[in-house]
């Protein structure tokens, strides 16, 4: 795989400092099920990092000693880790609002198939990986079946009261471009798609999240052996704007790899940019219970054009109408 991060670090990005930490976002490891051409944490069945107990319980406590509003679970596909339940059960109890990002079809794999009733009984939200309402599309980018699988999982989880009025459970979805191209505009999109699964298989869903690529890992690699990596980063710089900057999601989110130690988002994470946190050459959760990240300089590259660019992108979805 080619590195990205030595054509991203020398960058002219605007500087950005933090506010107040609202969200945790932790990645529970990087196996999944699934080996998806735009994913940035590289991850796919044979991946074996996986976050431990013991580390799991830290994250428990830095939510209550920081009174965080949110707690974002990622992967990989988080639902594989044999401790996410726990993690799950004991951060609501906190009363924390937790969100599951899942790919869908991990609700069809075997030793899994009670997992949408669990995510309905804790009232988790689900923000779903579905990339297109087309079968071709969604089939070419993450492998045969995949589209009919996410079909079942979206209709299983509609059947439990997801994005149902009154039902009190948030059902999101999540489109990703399939190439080096911004995706178009939010809220045409999400009304493309309502429209389109209501009528051929019956799905409901509460909002779309229009994400664009990030030219890192598995995406980025690709884009060098293609010749294109230049062309979509230089695309990014030029759709650039300056008032997304008040809402990019590093501003009140930590994110938190498997091991524990600490990022200023998701991105930063793969490119192993670690947060700057106190003294802590490399900042882990228990810095997180002794000092409050906010107003802490946060570390930008050119892959920061990515949240910035044309309507802005975060793990919310747009940032500004287009």
């Amino acid at each position: 795989m080619h590195a990205t991060f030595p054509l991203l670090a020398k960058t002219d990005f605007p500087r950005l400092r933090r506010k107040q930490l609202e969200t945790l976002q932790v990645n529970l490891g990087y196996k999944c099920n699934q080996t998806c051409l735009h994913c940035h944490v590289n991850a796919g069945p044979n991946r074996t990092e996986m976050m431990d107990g013991e580390t799991m319980d830290m994250v428990l406590a830095v939510l209550a000693r920081r009174k965080v509003k949110t707690l974002d679970l990622t992967g990989g596909a988080p639902e594989l880790n044999a401790h996410f339940r726990r993690l799950v059960v004991a951060a609501r109890k906190l009363g924390v609002r937790v969100i599951d990002r899942c790919n869908l079809t991990i609700l069809s794999e075997p030793g899994q198939e009670d997992t949408a009733e669990f995510l309905a009984s804790n009232s988790v939200e689900v923000v779903a990986s579905m990339p297109c309402y087309s079968v071709e599309r969604v089939d070419r980018q993450r492998g045969e079946g995949t589209f009919d699988k996410s079909i079942a999982g979206l209709q299983k989880l509609n059947a439990l009261g997801y994005a149902r009025p009154g039902a009190g459970l948030v059902l999101n979805l999540v489109y990703n471009p399939q190439g080096p191209q911004l995706p178009p505009e939010q809220t045409a999109l999400e009304a493309d798609y309502k429209r389109e699964l209501d009528k051929h298989f019956g799905v409901a869903f509460d909002q779309l999240f229009a994400l664009a690529n990030m030219p890192i890992q598995r995406f980025g690699s690709t884009l060098i052996s293609k010749g294109q990596f230049q062309p979509y980063l230089q695309l990014l710089k030029d759709s650039f704007r300056q008032d997304n900057l008040e809402s990019v999601m590093c501003t009140s989110l930590v994110s938190v790899d498997w091991q524990g130690y600490l990022f200023d988002c998701d991105f930063n994470q793969m490119l192993v940019m670690p947060l700057q946190l106190a003294e802590a050459a490399r900042p882990h959760l228990r810095d997180l219970l002794l000092h409050d990240p906010a107003n802490g300089r946060i570390r930008v590259a050119d892959h920061c054009y990515g949240c910035t660019a044309g309507q802005g992108s975060s793990c919310g979805g747009a940032l500004k109408a287009a």
